[in-house]
C-alpha cells in the first residue's frame, strides 16, 4: 500500500482491519501514530453518544448529525490531501523530465526572436555596466562580465530556454539589429555554430563560460558583432 492510498483508508476507516492496512501499520510508526488518534477520535464520539435518550434525546440527534458531517468532511479531507499530493507528484516528475529534456538552443533563439518582437523597437541605451548587473542574476555566470561597451545596446531581459535563464540582447550591427543570446552552459544544450530559417541567420559559440547565440536579418554581418562581444567579455 503506497503513501497515497494509506491515507485515504486512514481516515475513512482507520479501525480498518484490512490485511495491507495493517502492514503498513506496522512498519510506518509515525502512520500508526495518525491512525491511533483517527481511531481515539472516534472513540470519544462514539462516548459523547452514550447520553441518556430519555432526557436527551434531542441532543443525542444533533450530536449525530453533527458526527456524520464531521466523518463526511473528514473523508473529503483525505481525498483533497490524496489529489493534492498527486498533482504534487506530476509537477515534480514533468520538472524532472524537463530538466532532462536536451535543448536545442538555435530552435530557441529563433523562437524568442519572433515572438518577442517588441524587443527590436526598444532604445533603452545601456551601458555595459547595466548588462553586467543582470549577468550577476544568472546561475553559474557570477564572474562573466563586459569589460567595455560592445557597441550600441538597445535592450536587455532575461529570457527562459527551457528551464534556464539566460539574457536577451538587442545590439546595434553593421547592417542593423542583432539581437543576442547569453545562457549558462549546461550539459543538456546542443549548440549548432551556424544556424538559419527563411529570415534570419545566426551563430553560436561559447565566451566565458557561457554559449553566445547571435541572430540577425540575412544581409547581416553577425561576425564584427562576435568580435565586438569576444573583445570585451570575459
Amino acid at each position: 500500500m503506497d503513501d497515497l492510498e494509506f491515507r485515504r483508508h486512514a481516515y475513512g476507516e482507520p479501525s480498518s482491519q484490512a490485511e495491507d492496512f495493517i502492514q503498513h501499520i506496522n512498519l510506518h510508526p509515525k502512520d500508526a501514530a495518525l491512525v491511533k488518534e483517527l481511531n481515539d477520535l472516534d472513540a470519544k464520539l462514539t462516548q459523547a453518544l452514550k447520553i441518556d435518550v430519555s432526557d436527551d434525546l434531542a441532543d443525542k440527534i444533533l450530536l449525530r448529525q453533527h458526527i456524520t458531517q464531521h466523518q463526511a468532511q473528514r473523508k473529503s479531507t483525505g481525498y483533497l490531501v490524496a489529489m493534492a499530493a498527486s498533482i504534487a507528484f506530476v509537477v515534480g516528475i514533468s520538472f524532472s523530465l524537463l530538466q532532462l529534456t536536451p535543448v536545442n538552443l538555435s530552435e530557441n533563439a529563433l523562437a524568442h526572436v519572433y515572438h518577442e518582437p517588441r524587443a527590436l523597437s526598444m532604445d533603452q541605451n545601456l551601458a555595459f555596466e547595466d548588462v553586467n548587473f543582470k549577468l550577476a542574476g544568472l546561475t553559474g555566470m557570477h564572474n562573466a562580465k563586459f569589460v567595455g561597451q560592445p557597441g550600441k545596446i538597445y535592450f536587455t531581459t532575461y529570457c527562459d530556454f527551457q528551464g534556464v535563464q539566460g539574457l536577451h540582447l538587442v545590439m546595434q550591427g553593421a547592417h542593423g539589429k542583432v539581437t543576442v543570446f547569453i545562457v549558462p552552459i549546461e550539459n543538456r544544450m546542443v549548440m549548432e555554430e551556424v544556424f538559419a530559417d527563411n529570415k534570419y541567420q545566426g551563430l553560436g559559440f561559447q565566451a566565458a563560460g557561457s554559449y553566445m547565440l547571435l541572430v540577425g536579418e540575412q544581409a547581416q554581418d553577425l561576425n564584427q558583432v562576435k568580435s565586438d562581444i569576444e573583445n570585451t567579455f570575459i
